[in-house]
């Protein structure tokens, strides 16, 4: 079963290929989230919530872990490459399937940009003598030709991608537990003084933790791409269950443990916005070039994440327009299958690649010429698209969740826990964090540009429905 029938006529497209495997798709799930923010990006939540960003992450990881169990659900029940998109469509409306695909497509396609330049940046550090644009062309290039050929080409770097970045994250939990008991050279126990010291568990209060959970609920951003890849494997219903329930409280378990371990291993005074907690740590306890290592694991979560982006924004349009949301040109599918599914390279959807990377490339341009205005302006008007998706997603599994039990409680393979109360706390969570952002000077203009971008979506979404009426 390759996709969801939509409520409305579908344009008949040839099939994608099912060249990926479960480890593929285990290894997506864990490491597909892991990526710079939590490397670098954690810097920031530790220096406004202290301590508590362990408690930040609990909230922002179990909102995420909310999520994707009813998007597990939806795609283990009706397994589509638009997954949530198509999602939307059959439960609340072609408008609500089109603005939600649109964006997320959109979301991917900038966020490409800020992926492509900062992994440009470290390479240019270590080979200055080429330029970073032509990193940049370097990285672009490789990864479309590598999302041209066969899925499978996707599904190795990713896996490979993953298992660097869940490897360095266990080591560093090893090294830092040994570090707290005081077992490595050079060492003491540490105990709990960083984490009641330099001004408690909670030096900033619970606004701390709050400012916290602003700063990185967005880290959790990327599990999506595993229910878009679950459509190119062979058993899509059972792969994607196994990979979700897998997934989320082991990710749970990385971000969470990781928090627990700096600031309980160094003074969260110590910590500095843009710079790696990581680093700091590693240093402390004395590991050689602990912030080559680093750049090398942020390298790879870059290009990880780059890789990640290309290959779901081009599934996200093909299925837009398999279902006619998208122009029809889109839908053409290299080559056929072989006996392997895709041995030579059939079932891609080339030009949804290539409409991908060509926009891709834009917003590089963009990000190279005017970081500070016109590709600011993208950026913000993306930022908070996310929690919007996350949003649209809780809201199809409330209305799926009823008919599927009506008319195929059998697809029900894996249960949103504590239905539907658990989804309507979800909501609200996400309403709640909105909102905060609204009175954060430094996230409203994301809140705002991503409203006008919502909306702008969302009015050309309702006009393409009223015309398509008779």
């Amino acid at each position: 079963m390759h996709d969801a029938p939509p409520t409305h006529s579908p344009v008949r497209s040839e099939p994608l290929a099912h060249g990926l495997k479960q480890r593929h798709l285990t290894m997506l799930g864990l490491g597909g989230v892991i990526g710079a923010g939590l490397f670098v990006g954690s810097g920031a939540g530790i220096a406004v919530a202290g301590p508590a960003v362990v408690v930040s992450y609990l909230i922002a990881g179990a909102l995420a872990m909310l999520v994707m169990r009813m998007l597990g659900e939806m795609s283990a029940a009706m397994p589509a490459s638009g997954s949530f998109s198509v999602h939307a469509e059959r439960a609340l409306g072609r408008w609500a399937g089109f603005s939600v695909g649109w964006l997320y497509w959109f979301m991917l396609v900038v966020v490409l940009a800020v992926e492509a330049t900062a992994a440009a940046q470290i390479a240019h550090a270590w080979v200055p003598a080429v330029d970073q644009w032509l990193w940049v062309l370097l990285f672009m290039v490789v990864f479309t030709v590598a999302n041209l050929t066969a899925v499978k080409n996707f599904g190795e770097f990713e896996f490979w991608f993953a298992a660097l970045k869940v490897t360095a994250i266990v080591a560093f939990l090893v090294l830092g537990v040994l570090a707290v008991l005081g077992v490595l050279p050079d060492t003491g126990p540490v105990g709990l003084t960083n984490l009641t010291g330099q001004g408690g568990f909670l030096p900033n209060g619970w606004d701390g933790v709050v400012s916290g959970v602003l700063t990185v609920v967005f880290a959790f951003g990327g599990l999506e791409v595993v229910t878009i890849a679950a459509a190119e494997t062979d058993d899509p219903a059972r792969a994607v269950g196994r990979a979700v329930r897998s997934a989320v409280v082991r990710i749970l378990f990385f971000y969470v443990g990781s928090m627990l371990v700096i600031v309980t291993v160094l003074p969260w005074t110590a910590q500095r916005a843009g710079l790696s907690p990581y680093v700091k740590v590693l240093d402390s306890i004395g590991v050689p070039s602990a912030g080559q290592i680093m750049n090398i694991v942020v390298f790879v979560a870059l290009l990880s994440a780059l890789n990640a982006n290309l290959y779901g924004s081009s599934r996200m349009i093909f299925s837009l327009a398999e279902r006619g949301e998208a122009p029809r040109g889109l839908l053409k599918v290299s080559g056929t299958r072989g006996a392997e599914g895709s041995a030579s390279g059939g079932g891609v959807p080339r030009r949804a690649v290539l409409a991908s990377v060509a926009f891709g490339f834009v917003s590089v341009l963009l990000n190279l010429e005017w970081p500070d205005t016109v590709f600011l302006y993208m950026l913000n008007s993306v930022g908070a698209v996310l929690l919007f998706v996350w949003g649209l997603i809780a809201a199809s599994q409330l209305r799926l969740r009823r008919r599927l039990e009506r008319e195929a409680p059998d697809a029900l393979a894996l249960r949103m826990w504590c239905f539907p109360c658990l989804t309507w706390v979800t909501l609200a969570g996400l309403l709640a964090v909105l909102l905060l952002m609204l009175t954060d000077d430094a996230a409203r203009p994301q809140v705002l540009w991503s409203a006008a971008a919502t909306a702008l979506v969302l009015l050309v979404a309702v006009v393409r429905e009223r015309r398509a009426k008779p």
